[in-house]
């Protein structure tokens, strides 16, 4: 084809010197019937001529414009139109813009001029449509109303591939078309792809080349990007996605650089959770508990004359050694899967380009077909005088070089209370002032329950206040500061001294300085989360992100590596399993842990109404705590049953030792769909902890004693 080579033809319109009429080829590249569009990467597709006779044209597709007003015609610079590089081009979604006829006609392929004969008509569509095959990465020939044409387009979007896209519907000649596609391919239905001038086939064809890796191989060809894949952030889910893309054969690149908070902090690779989160707060939880148990080994004749101390700067070097090995082991992993892992500051400077800046300044510019943002949140601070200057958050806690002494702890998330609860279990003195409620979005009797039991074992709590300024009173590792507080019920102000404030009142994403905007990735304005469907993808299709900046999603670990992996199975091995953000099990761990999955019993009676539910509920006293004479009537296990759909557990909630060990177990079980009777037939471990649900009998409605007598 003479369109290959980019050379212009004169057309031969005879006297008339007639233009052809416009097909409406659209240039796609959002999810088919997602709320998020994609964003116009540049003015809306010229008309192109598609003459080929006289002294006029060019051998390019036909491109309609958007209804009224229609924009004037444009002619197209020759040669193959490659998606991501023709201009004019726009990405949009499959909700977006349809483009078509100008109004009062529909576009038809009739011969150019008068006098063509039938011959001429047909060499004419042929050459058209092998125009549209040849110059276009992806050419879907589709029907607007066709269910198999939709599942086509939504794999195409959910791989983050730009489409164009014939409805053969919507336009007049599309019966001539679909049999001059026929006599190409020897196919007569649709949709019919075409991926790189190679005939794909119809829907079923697709998507088993997208299960055996040939689809994606396609795609790949004639890649012009210095990465298939580049993940912005070194966390859980961002590291999973990017070794799992890397064992399927893409060439992928990791940025990672950690902003130092503002009392200096920072860390090495692997995220919040390895360096400032989920393990250093579990092992100084277990410190804690160490505490818990020296006490309780008195009662089983454990006997030592001098008095135990802790050593706060033994404990924290022990964790940072720990914490320094994970670091080397993640940089080891992806050095073993060929991920190039580069320490800087990612910024998006324009469609599939990004800056990385080092720490010293130094820019460097990468390009990639695909990006994952996985950069995670970071604390948030209280906006008040003396906050960024004299206190801390979770991320300076688990490193601080000195015992923190009296402490004040600001906020009621589980931040807030495990660092509470790790501080008093090591002997310091320790406040938590709380705005609200405790543990917001937790089943409420649970965390009142949590904070009861904090408060009978040292914790103080200063409800309904919040601070108004922090002010240094002496420095010193650690110093002195006044913190002024006011009521958020009245005029009342108090005032009090600790040697650390420690702000645990939320966190915030980072997603705002990395120019998403250049390129048009959504936010939520406020949150600064970003939406996405349920493909893990955002309103720009080679966008994808995951972890805890995702609105609406679980802001857990496990979730994040899970939805990382997933997504690069998606886009380069060929599965199409989504990740399940429903029943995720989850702990806090406060002194006496919670574990829990599913529904609070709020959320519960929110979604099915209260006389559709039936909770059971009870006390149970942990052998271990008999001996040593803790409270008989602390611990508490609750689960939530829909009555109507055969009394099937839709809430789990347990408050004891190793909450998170005995969750976890149930959890599965729930997944599989758990319900009362299931578990009345289950035979229970004794003595454990986690056998008091396979004896519940008491219902809350009926009112009856839960309190334990015995073990």
């Amino acid at each position: 084809m003479d369109n290959e080579d980019g050379r212009r033809r004169r057309g031969r319109g005879g006297a008339s010197g007639g233009q052809a009429n416009l097909w409406p080829v659209r240039s796609v590249g959002g999810v088919h019937g997602s709320p998020f569009p994609g964003p116009v990467l540049a003015p809306p597709p010229a008309s192109r001529s598609l003459s080929r006779s006289g002294q006029a044209g060019s051998d390019t597709e036909a491109l309609a414009q958007p209804p009224p007003p229609p924009p004037p015609r444009a002619q197209t610079s020759p040669g193959p139109v490659k998606v991501g590089t023709a201009p004019n081009r726009r990405l949009g979604s499959v909700r977006g813009v349809l483009v078509s006829s100008p109004p009062g006609r529909r576009a038809r392929l009739s011969s150019p001029g008068t006098g063509r004969s039938s011959s001429e008509a047909r060499e004419e569509l042929r050459r058209r449509l092998l125009g549209l095959i040849e110059g276009n990465r992806v050419m879907i020939f589709s029907k607007s109303y066709c269910p198999h044409c939709t599942r086509v387009k939504e794999l195409f979007s959910s791989l983050g591939v730009q489409c164009n896209i014939l409805e053969l519907d919507q336009v007049d000649d599309g019966a001539n078309v679909q049999e001059m596609l026929s006599e190409i391919t020897n196919q007569r239905t649709v949709p019919n792809i075409f991926v790189n001038k190679v005939h794909m086939g119809g829907c079923d064809r697709t998507f088993q080349a997208h299960q055996s890796g040939l689809l994606q191989k396609l795609l790949q060809e004639d890649s012009t990007y210095d990465y298939d894949l580049i993940v912005i952030g070194g966390g859980s889910g961002g590291l999973a996605c990017a070794q799992e893309a890397a064992i399927l054969g893409k060439k992928v690149m990791v940025l990672d650089f950690v902003v130092p908070s503002p009392q200096g902090t920072s860390w090495g690779l692997g995220g919040t959770c390895v360096n400032v989160g989920c393990v250093p707060k579990k092992l100084m939880h277990q410190a804690a508990l160490l505490g818990q148990a020296l006490n309780d080994s008195r009662k089983f004749g454990w006997e030592y004359g001098q008095q135990v101390k802790h050593n706060w700067e033994t404990m924290t070097e022990a964790i940072q050694n720990h914490i320094s090995s994970l670091n080397w082991g993640h940089r080891l992993s992806l050095r073993e899967k060929s991920v190039d892992y580069v320490n800087s500051y990612g910024e998006f400077v324009e469609h599939h380009r990004i800056k990385a800046t080092n720490r010293k300044g130094q820019e460097t510019s990468y390009t990639a077909a695909k990006f994952v943002i996985a950069t995670g949140e970071r604390p948030r601070y209280l906006g008040i005088q003396g906050d960024k200057e004299y206190c801390i958050t979770s991320d300076d806690l688990f490193s601080l070089p000195y015992c923190p002494g009296k402490t004040l702890v600001v906020g009621a998330s589980y931040v807030a209370l495990e660092c509470a609860g790790v501080l008093t279990g090591l002997g310091l003195d320790v406040t938590v002032m709380v705005r609200s409620v405790l543990l917001r979005g937790f089943d409420q009797e649970m965390a009142e329950r949590v904070g009861s039991y904090m408060e009978q074992h040292g914790v103080k709590f200063l409800r309904k206040f919040i601070p108004v300024m922090v002010q240094q009173l002496e420095k010193g590792s650690p110093g002195k500061l006044k913190v002024v507080a006011k009521s958020t019920e009245g005029p009342e102000t108090i005032e009090g001294v600790y040697n650390t404030v420690l702000l645990a009142i939320g966190r915030d994403s980072c997603t705002r300085k990395m120019g998403l905007d250049k390129i048009g990735v959504k936010i939520n304005k406020k949150t600064g989360k970003i939406p996405v469907n349920d493909v893990e993808q955002t309103n720009v299709p080679y966008v994808y992100a995951v972890g805890d900046i995702l609105e609406g999603k679980l802001e857990l670990t496990p979730v994040a590596i899970q939805a990382g992996k997933l997504l690069a199975r998606r886009l380069f091995g060929g599965c199409l399993e989504k990740c399940d953000y429903i029943n995720v099990p989850t702990t806090v761990f406060t002194p006496l842990e919670y574990g829990c999955c599913g529904l609070s019993e709020e959320k519960a009676i929110e979604v099915y109404k209260k006389e559709n539910l039936e909770v059971y509920h009870t006390f149970f006293w942990p052998l271990e705590w008999t001996v040593a004479g803790r409270d008989n009537n602390t611990c508490y296990a609750k689960i939530i049953c829909n009555k109507f759909d055969n009394y099937r557990v839709i809430g789990f909630h347990v408050l004891g030792p190793n909450a998170g060990e005995v969750t976890q177990g149930f959890a599965a079980a729930m997944k599989c769909g758990l319900t009362k009777q299931l578990l009345d037939d289950t035979i229970g471990i004794h003595p454990t902890c986690g056998e008091v649900f396979t004896t519940l009998e008491i219902t809350k409605s009926s009112g009856l004693d839960i309190t334990q007598k015995g073990c």
